[in-house]
């Protein structure tokens, strides 16, 4: 009755759903089933199958069934030609294939046919941008490859050897790992790959090949029975021991997961390894299905989640009003295949719409979230890095594409909190290595067979102390060969090498052109006096410098004499002026302040003008004898002891340096003055200050002269700018203390005014780079270092007094023009204020008709006079009067006369007005 109801009144509903929702709907899988991924899957197919079916809120009755067919991998032609025939079947989706190969062409005829492709395939050249059918429903090789690049660089290795399957999944993963390690700035040194089905004698050669090569860190991206023969063999040849590192892709943890039992030879032969493993978060769905004793590894949860993906999308497709129907293509119709029968492939109509159904699934499953991205790959792809330890394997981090970084911490709960990017943010646990070490790989040796290196030596003219050749004997010595041979023999690993000389010997060469012959690979290093510049550090690696080394500038001196007159050499003769005028000054204005108020600066005009003089040069000392009274001659007065003070310290200081320290006198005193001059500057030829004071410092190329000796040096000096030679020269530390071992008129003018070194120029990411300056730095801490520059390039007594010339300039006016001015304005306002304070005392106490206001006036003469003459005077000290208002006067007695001792009587009704005079 309900049913008939529903009809009368949704007919047109009722209908569509029940059209839209068949009994069976069949989907295929192409596998190969005689593989550890193709048996894993196989068995997940089944279970998802059985929980599907079981399940009647998925399907609403309708049951899943899915058609798997075996296919050859090993065989490319066959697997494909087998592939084909299963697509002559009609299926609305397709789980599968695992192999690359078969992959490829499957995508195609799935795009042709309109039929959902849910591969497993890692391969990372498969993409639904190619292929819009195409969906991956587990993480590809460019997630895998950056997680196994991000454990490279997280050791610090720059170098690896990868060992590979030569197919299509082999070749893709290898390129999407070199991409990986050359954004981290690391590198495949050496790629091998080899056939499925290679000959034993064929891997014995080649893992022979790679025990030769510099590299220890192995990357192995394989299947699981190439790969376990491969790992077999390696022990066999001692390759699993100490020094060694074995990375595996992801086929070693997918074996080891889905075999119960592993041989006790097998697990024994891969002690130390690491491998990856796609991360599955810990689930109730995912114990149940460990509990049902399915022994599936990473891949089988993924498979299992690819069968429930078509499962959901198809019950929102038949919602949708989704119908399973298929359309011959007519182009096939003519064709003909021998046994394939291509007229048979159908065009599933509706596959777009299902494949949208596809692309919104969001559920959570045995694998996790399983969603998609707008480019169709699955959200928050991650990876456990694992290592092989005893009968079992134990989990050391993780790797998520959230972060891209390796951590301790589950991916899952990173998810809800802000991704943080910073690379001190990574840790891994410790790891039992090849050997059974704790103590980390260096991750490559030098290798036995190496071909001998050839080093780049700049073949000098000048300066040979640093590096010479010998032309009779070929044999290069100096302090940068003994640098170097000594950092060499601390090596633990011989090192063949022999010099190549640079240049021809009769001029210093260019040094920008040694090191490019290290970038081109002309030269496998360069040694030598080679400054650490900026430029030169962005195509090379340089060691730990050897030597400091900053640009100075060398100038000609003369030796300041003293004399008798030394004490007046302190200052300029303006500086000296300036301060006995101050003095004077200082003198009178304080003299003016006190003068009226003050017995101590009154009486004769040859008394006070013996009075202002002494008190301005005794404060000098600060031994003036008179007190001041009054607030504004206070004020002054510290202010001026103040300045006293400092000149008097700057005064000391500097007659102290001019008695006990050797003066030099040079026109140059640093890099400003050079700059700011139209002086030519001289340079040694090759060094890089020629293109840094032109580029950093904008100085002209004209004004700059190439000196190639050091004989060159000192005439070009002596003879000066106005003759031909040089105000000053710019070069590099170390020559110059060379130079000045020899020549004793010259000095260093300033200090250094660039912070530089000289370190030995090595490729990018050469390995010999990082344990040669390890080694430098060994030499450094023993003593070492230091004597062999004590052996090249000990300095003479000439040298260790003209290292630097002291500045014997006198102290001049500027430097203490602030303190004058400071001082002058407080005279001038206390000047001013105590003019202004008299002034109106004066108007007070004359009577307004005695002051002429006509200027020029004889009355205004008298005014200015009685002016100058009130100021003149002494103030009067101030007294007490007392004013009787009742009208009677008590006798006034001068104080001389008042009998102290005599008691007053008490005086009652008289008010008392005390008033000050």
């Amino acid at each position: 009755m309900l049913l008939l109801l529903s009809l009368f009144l949704f007919p047109s509903g009722i209908c569509k759903s029940l059209a839209a929702r068949p009994s069976v709907v069949n989907i295929g899988s192409i596998l190969r089933l005689n593989s550890t991924t193709g048996g894993v899957a196989a068995v997940a197919i089944r279970a998802a199958l059985e929980d599907i079916n079981s399940d009647m809120t998925v399907l609403n009755g309708t049951t899943l069934k899915v058609d798997m067919r075996d296919t050859n991998c090993d065989d490319g032609f066959l697997g494909m030609v087998e592939a084909l025939q299963f697509m002559e079947t009609d299926v609305i989706a397709i789980i599968g294939p695992q192999c690359s190969t078969i992959a490829h062409i499957i995508s195609y005829v799935a795009n042709e046919l309109q039929v959902p492709l849910m591969s497993f395939a890692s391969d990372a050249t498969l993409s639904s941008i190619q292929f819009p059918f195409f969906v991956r429903t587990m993480p590809s090789d460019l997630y895998e490859m950056a997680a196994v690049a991000a454990v490279v660089d997280y050791y610090q290795w720059k170098i690896v050897t990868a060992i590979y399957i030569d197919d299509d999944y082999g070749r893709s993963g290898i390129a999407a790992l070199d991409d990986e390690l050359t954004a981290r700035r690391c590198k495949i040194s050496y790629k091998v790959g080899f056939p499925s089905n290679a000959k034993r004698s064929e891997l014995l050669n080649l893992l022979v090949t790679v025990s030769n090569m510099e590299s220890r860190v192995i990357v192995l991206h394989t299947g699981a029975d190439p790969g376990l023969r491969l790992l077999s063999l390696a022990n066999g040849l001692n390759m699993m021991g100490n020094g060694y590192v074995w990375i595996a892709t992801d086929w070693l943890s997918s074996y080891l997961d889905a075999n119960s039992s592993v041989p006790a030879e097998t697990i024994n032969g891969m002690q130390g390894v690491l491998t990856v493993r796609p991360h599955s978060p810990n689930s109730k769905m995912k114990s149940n299905l460990m509990s049902n004793d399915l022994r599936l590894s990473a891949y089988g949860f993924y498979v299992y989640d690819s069968v429930w993906t078509v499962a959901r999308a198809l019950d929102a497709f038949f919602d949708d009003g989704g119908r399973i129907s298929f359309t011959n293509d007519s182009r096939l119709h003519d064709e003909t295949g021998g046994s394939l029968h291509l007229e048979a492939m159908s065009i599933f109509d509706m596959g777009k719409r299902l494949l949208g159904k596809i692309r919104q699934v969001n559920f959570t499953g045995a694998s996790g979230q399983v969603q998609f991205n707008a480019q169709g790959e699955l959200i928050h792809p991650a990876y456990d890095i694992i290592s092989i330890i005893g009968n079992g394997v134990r989990t050391i981090g993780f790797w998520s594409n959230y972060t891209r970084l390796l951590s301790t911490v589950l991916p899952e709960d990173l998810y809800s909190k802000p991704p943080n990017t910073s690379l001190a943010n990574q840790h891994l646990y410790d790891v039992i290595w090849p050997g059974e070490t704790a103590q980390k790989p260096r991750g490559w040796v030098f290798p036995s067979n190496a071909k001998e290196l050839i080093i780049g030596v700049p073949n000098r003219f000048s300066f040979k102390a640093f590096v010479t050749l010998d032309n009779a004997t070929g044999k290069m010595t100096g302090y940068c060969i003994d640098v170097f041979t000594q950092a060499l023999a601390l090596l633990p690993y011989p090192v063949t090498y022999r010099f190549q000389a640079f240049g021809n010997g009769t001029a210093n060469p260019h040094y920008d052109q040694l090191v490019q012959k290290v970038v081109d690979n002309e030269f496998d290093a360069a040694i030598g006096d080679i400054a650490i510049t900026m430029s030169r550090t962005q195509t090379l690696d340089f060691t730990q410098p050897f030597i400091e080394s900053g640009l100075v500038i060398l100038a000609p001196v003369k030796k300041h004499i003293t004399n008798s007159w030394a004490f007046l050499q302190p200052f300029t003769l303006g500086m000296w002026c300036v301060t006995g005028l101050s003095f004077l000054v200082v003198g009178v204005v304080i003299w003016v302040l006190e003068h009226r108020i003050n017995d101590e600066f009154r009486g004769s005009p040859r008394q006070q003008l013996i009075t202002i003089v002494w008190f301005s040069f005794s404060t000098l000392f600060f031994a003036h004898r008179e007190n001041t009274m009054s607030t504004l001659g206070r004020g002054v007065l510290i202010i001026w002891l103040f300045v006293v003070l400092i000149i008097q310290s700057s005064y000391t200081a500097s007659l102290t340096s001019i008695l006990t320290v050797q003066q030099l006198e040079t026109a140059i005193r640093g890099i400003d003055d050079l700059k700011n001059s139209d002086y030519p500057i001289g340079f040694q030829v090759g060094s890089f200050a020629e293109e840094y004071m032109v580029k950093e410092l904008n100085i002209s190329r004209s004004r700059l002269k190439a000196l190639g000796s050091p004989e060159e040096y000192a005439d070009n000096l002596k003879l000066g700018p106005k003759k031909g030679g040089v105000m000053a020269i710019v070069d590099e530390r170390p020559y110059v203390e060379l130079f000045l071992s020899t020549y004793c008129k010259i000095a260093v003018a300033g200090s250094d005014f660039t912070s530089r070194g000289w370190g030995f120029a090595f490729p990018r990411d050469s390995p010999l780079q990082v344990d040669l300056s390890t080694a430098i730095l060994t030499l450094s801490e023993n003593g070492e270092l230091q004597r062999i520059h004590d052996k090249w390039l000990k300095t003479s007594d000439c040298s260790a007094d003209n290292t630097e010339f002291v500045d014997s300039n006198q102290l001049r006016l500027e430097s203490f023009m602030g303190l004058f001015l400071i001082c002058g304005v407080a005279c001038v306002l206390a000047l001013l204020i105590y003019f202004g304070i008299m002034l109106r005392r004066y108007l007070k106490h004359e009577p307004p008709e005695s002051i002429s206001v006509e200027p020029g006036s004889s009355k205004s003469k008298r005014s200015l006079k009685r002016f100058i003459s009130f100021v003149d005077d002494k103030e009067p000290p101030k007294q007490k009067r007392s004013l009787y208002l009742s009208g009677t006067s008590l006798p006034t007695t001068p104080s001389s006369n008042v009998d102290i001792e005599r008691p007053l009587r008490p005086i009652r009704n008289v008010g008392v007005i005390n008033i000050e005079s």
